[in-house]
């Protein structure tokens, strides 16, 4: 049974593997070439491809109401995530019911709820994606402590601490990544215009 634990947290996707996996796929390409070896420098490139597969899959992440999916993890948002987008939809909903109505108090409101709710969002993410963090390095910590110690059903609970955490931490990157890009092309139109 231990074996095949320590095979399956050997198959979950990992930054930093990939990155070693990348490294070494360089090194055995470039040493192929040097020396005329095509099978050393093919056995390169296809770690290098099988390492870049690795990375996305260490990033993919699928944003659902209230919560975020990887391949290893769920992870519940933080409550002000959620909120402070309602606070936003309805915010904006003001504003613009105001504005068209011709209500200056309703659009002022309006504008100061979505504003509040882009605060409330922000800080739920950055609670989010530190407790990601905190949790993805405890993790990798005790695992790799309960590993050296034997412990597997500590090792599992670690794993699964960085497991969830990684989750948590990348849903709030997938959040922010999303609003830049937002705010950008915002920015790119109001130039055009």
């Amino acid at each position: 049974m231990s074996a095949n634990n320590n095979n399956n947290n050997n198959n979950n996707p990992s930054t930093l593997r990939s990155y070693v996996d990348s490294a070494a796929g360089t090194v055995q390409n470039a040493l192929g070439s040097i020396i005329g070896n095509p099978g050393d420098e093919a056995e390169g490139k296809a770690r290098q491809q099988k390492a870049q597969s690795e990375y996305d899959a260490s990033h993919t992440a699928a944003k659902l109401p209230g919560m975020t999916a990887t391949s290893n993890a769920v992870a519940k948002d933080h409550p002000d995530r959620s909120a402070g987008s309602w606070n936003q939809t309805v915010g904006a909903a003001k504003e613009f019911v105001g504005g068209l109505v011709g209500n200056e108090g309703l659009k002022q409101s309006g504008r100061q709820q979505n504003v509040s709710g882009q605060e409330q969002e922000a800080r739920g993410q950055i609670s989010d994606f530190t407790s990601g963090l905190g949790d993805r390095a405890s993790g990798a910590v005790g695992s790799a402590v309960a590993g050296l110690t034997g412990d597997r059903q500590k090792q599992a609970e670690y794993q699964n601490r960085h497991d969830v955490g990684k989750t948590q931490q990348r849903g709030a990157e997938l959040d922010i990544q999303k609003q830049a890009e937002a705010r950008s092309q915002k920015e790119a139109e109001a130039r055009r215009q």
